[in-house]
Order: C-alpha cells, then structure tokens, then sequence
C-alpha cells in the first residue's frame, strides 16, 4: 500500500513528511482492517506534522477521518463483516476503568489513544481501527461527504454541548472551516440564531448561504450580545473579543487542541457577570453516537475540497494558509 509518514515534524521548510510503498497492515485481535476510500485532513493533523504536538509515535500515518470498507476481520470480533462501510475517528481507545471512564467522561481517561498520534491513521490505502471504536455511518452522504464528520463533525456537536447555547439562543461562531459549518447546522437545525466572526469573505459567504443572521470579521463585534460562542480558529488572541461579545451568563468554548497564547484578560470586561470560559478535549463515543444520527435525520450539506492521495502535503499546505473552501478530504477509492 502507499502511506504518508511524519518522519521529522516540524514547520514546511525542515520537516520530513513523505509518502512510501509499504506492506498493508493486518487486524489485530478485536481489531478490523479497513480499505479506507477517503479521509478527511483536518487542523489537528496539521498539528502532528508541524510539530505543534509532541510526538507520540514515531513515523506516524496522520488521519483520523477514516471511512472505508472492512475486508477483514481480527480475531474475536463480532457485529461486523467485510463489506460493510465503517468510520474512523481520533478517539482510538481508552481503559474503560478509570475514574473518568466509569463515570461516561472517557473523552478524558489519561490512558486514551488517538488516531493518527499514537497509532497509524487514514493517510493510507488500508488502516487498522479497534472494532469497539469504529462507527456505524449515516445513509445518504458520499465517502468523501461521510469523512469530515468524522472528527470535524463530532468536535463541533461536543463544543456545540460545552458552549451550553440555550434553546432559540444568540450562538456566535469563530472561524468557519470544516468543523464550524457543520456544527452551524446543527445550532440552526436546533433553532438556534447564529453569527459567524471569521476573515475569510468565502466562509463569509458559505456561513450566509446555510443561514447564518450575520457574518462578519474575526474580531468584529456580533449585532447583538451571544448566549454563547465557539471559538475554532486556533488563534488566542480572538479569546478576548469573544469573551467580550457575550451577554450575561455566557460561555465560550474553545474546539482546538491547540491554541496560540491567550493575552491578558480584563475581569471586569471579559469574565464578569458569569461569563464562562471552556476547553473541549476529543469526544466520546456516544458525541459520536449522537452527532451521527443526528446526521442520518438532517442532512447536512457538507463542502468539501478534494485531493487525490498524493497530494496530502498539499492539502496540509492548503488548509495551514487558509485555502481550503469546507474540508479538505483525501480520495483513495
């Protein structure tokens, strides 16, 4: 098979990232081997190959947008047969006995495992995922339409959820890639109003024509104060005006794994009045789950950007300089 490797992370110009001939690999036990057909390229993966991660596997495949066909089954596992249409997403496997996991929060088991960190992802031709950890995939969509709601889909429902937006609220969008216009659909698809700060004048566009009330810069005050906002742009110095731009009681929610640093914060301005600043860290399976059906019941229109697999380190390219219109979506079937 051909397989794209970080074998040096770090920015363009000395990284070493390179796509190589390679045997396939094979199921473990529990584990299902996947022909993947198309895979998502998103922010965090630009993250593993730049170096803006620590490196948790050596020579690492990125992706963690998977959806493919399983051809074959490891040993043990039950529910699944060759054919059938699977997903994988960044959530790879977690003990299941520790405190957080007993308690549904396994999105935040210190013994996790991830997609395309520490195990290979979907920048491949074939991939190997823990049948307890493949998902189910909605009717309706096409693979590479399936592949950004794999993760950019799932963060987006999970930040949708911290940014505790109540019913018919005013929900303030930062940033309008890949997982911003799908987690806009939903809030709007739950009566949500929504605003969308962002400095490209395409997303602009995009975020107007799925319905958005307004759309206007990064840091430009919304129309009127947010019940709540989320926050994609991996950009720290938009924590502030986002801040600022809510009504009493609301909370931000930051989606990225990594964020620039936050600059100093004003009490009175920013946090005052019981306004909330949240993290979202990875997902669990049930986000998945639920974000997933919901999928299957409004369909969602999903833009997308194809590459061919031979182009990942163009589509990285692409999305680090803002390039990408929607998602970024790797085509190998």
């Amino acid at each position: 098979m051909h397989a794209w490797h970080v074998d040096r992370p770090g920015p363009a110009e000395t990284r070493k990232f390179e796509l190589r001939e390679e045997p396939a690999p094979r199921p473990g036990p529990g584990e299902l081997l996947v022909r993947v057909r198309a895979c998502g390229v998103c922010r965090t993966d630009l993250h593993v190959v730049e170096g803006d991660l620590p490196v948790h596997r050596p020579g690492v495949v990125p992706g963690h947008e998977v959806v493919g066909e399983v051809i074959e089954l490891g040993a043990g596992v039950a529910g699944f047969a060759g054919g059938d249409r699977v997903g994988i997403a960044w959530l790879r496997s977690t003990c299941g006995v520790c405190r957080y996991c007993r308690r549904g929060a396994e999105n935040l088991c210190p013994y996790s495992t991830y997609t395309g960190w520490d195990a290979d992802g979907g920048y491949a031709d074939f991939a190997t995922v823990p049948a307890a950890y493949a998902h189910r995939l909605p009717e309706g969509y096409s693979d590479a339409e399936l592949a950004p709601l794999l993760c950019a889909g799932i963060i987006g429902y999970r930040a949708l959820q911290r940014s505790a937006l109540p019913p018919g609220g005013r929900l303030g969008i930062y940033g309008f890639g890949a997982s911003a216009h799908l987690a806009a659909q939903v809030a709007l698809a739950q009566g949500a109003e929504v605003h969308v700060l962002t400095r490209d004048p395409r997303a602009r566009r995009l975020a107007l024509d799925l319905g958005a009330a307004s759309a206007a810069g990064a840091a430009d005050p919304p129309p009127e104060p947010l019940d709540a906002a989320i926050l994609f742009a991996p950009v720290g110095d938009l924590v502030p005006p986002a801040l600022a731009a809510l009504d009493r009681g609301g909370t931000l929610a930051v989606a990225g794994i990594h964020l620039t640093d936050i600059p100093s914060l004003n009490y009175q301005e920013h946090l005052f009045q019981e306004r909330q600043l949240r993290s979202v860290t990875a997902n669990t399976r049930q986000d998945a789950h639920e974000f997933l059906t919901f999928a299957g019941e409004h369909r969602l229109q999903v833009v997308t950007t194809p590459y061919s697999l031979d182009r990942a380190d163009a589509a990285l390219a692409d999305l680090a300089n803002d390039r990408v219109h929607g998602a970024a979506v790797l085509i190998t079937g």
